[in-house]
């Protein structure tokens, strides 16, 4: 009888086994790795640093409770593109901690060509191809895709405390706003805006924006009104993050800068020559700032 109850659970695992990929649960990616000659499986040890995996990084968020960097890469791109992107986890010190956190199998995951990204409540959020998509932050497992009815070009999100994201369309020239339960509406469309980019939520949960176009720096309250407006020292704005004292900083993807903006003050420029600046994040353990490259597939670190 043991006999017997043996060789059916073999074959039930056996089946299992030969489940095809799709059947198979989502699975994020490990870390840094190799499998030896004796089949041992063996972490990388502290002493090494590999650097890269990128591939057209356009946007990074930060992880505070893993210390780590979330960078969002684009796949093959263009007409016909398969859902190929994939999410890498960056060491602060710009090594790689795992290659592919979240594409490491295509199982349960729909993520073409991320762009703009955000983290809150331990949630990760990023615009994909008329989407918007979110993640668990901590087990990489896909939550939700909520298609933008109308969207031209969804570029730069920020997400507020109750979970409303604020995204830019920059070929259309205005603000969604997309609700927890998925309703999207225009939040704001006029003349505060031209080719809006990069989006953040200010220390008072305001929606702050900057331009391709030019270098206003725009923040609005939760009801579209615009009640501030600053100029970064260059236009072509990609990117924009605002510390806790409510200095803001602006990356140029045009001019390669970044300019710093305390309150109350005239900007000024605190790094230049950053080729493809785009939509940079803040590293809030490290104090840094930290800019992806776009097609130098690559990440620049400026301490503060």
């Amino acid at each position: 009888m043991k006999n017997q109850f043996k060789k059916q659970l073999a074959v039930s695992i056996m089946a299992l086994m030969a489940l095809p990929a799709a059947a198979q649960q989502f699975q994020a990616g490990a870390p840094l790795s190799s499998t030896n000659q004796a089949g041992e499986h063996v972490v990388m040890s502290d002493n090494v640093k590999v650097y890269g995996s990128f591939h057209f990084t356009e946007s990074c968020t930060f992880d505070a409770e893993k210390n780590l960097i979330v960078s969002m890469n684009a796949g093959n791109r263009g007409e016909g593109a398969e859902a190929d992107g994939f999410v890498s986890l960056i060491n602060p010190d710009g090594s790689v901690h795992t290659p592919r956190f979240i594409g490491a199998t295509r199982d349960g995951l729909d993520l073409v060509d991320p762009i703009g990204s955000a983290v809150r409540n331990g949630v990760l959020y990023t615009v994909d191809s008329g989407y918007l998509r979110s993640f668990d932050l901590e087990s990489g497992q896909p939550l939700d895709s909520i298609q933008v009815p109308g969207a031209g070009f969804l570029n730069g999100i920020g997400v507020a405390a109750d979970g409303t994201a604020y995204i830019s369309d920059s070929n259309n020239g205005l603000i969604y706003e997309v609700t927890p339960e998925g309703n999207s509406s225009v939040f704001y469309q006029g003349d505060a805006l031209d080719r809006p980019n990069g989006v953040a939520m200010d220390n008072d949960d305001n929606v702050v924006v900057v331009n391709i176009n030019t270098n206003a720096v725009v923040t609005f309250n939760r009801d579209g009104e615009v009640i501030l407006t600053e100029y970064s020292a260059e236009a072509g704005n990609d990117g924009v993050v605002v510390l806790p004292d409510g200095t803001k900083y602006t990356s140029s993807v045009r001019f390669g800068s970044v300019s710093r903006i305390r309150p109350g003050q005239d900007a000024v420029v605190i790094a230049s020559g950053i080729p493809s600046a785009a939509s940079m994040c803040y590293d809030s353990t490290q104090h840094q700032l930290v800019i992806p490259m776009n097609p130098n597939n690559a990440l620049a670190f400026i301490r503060l």
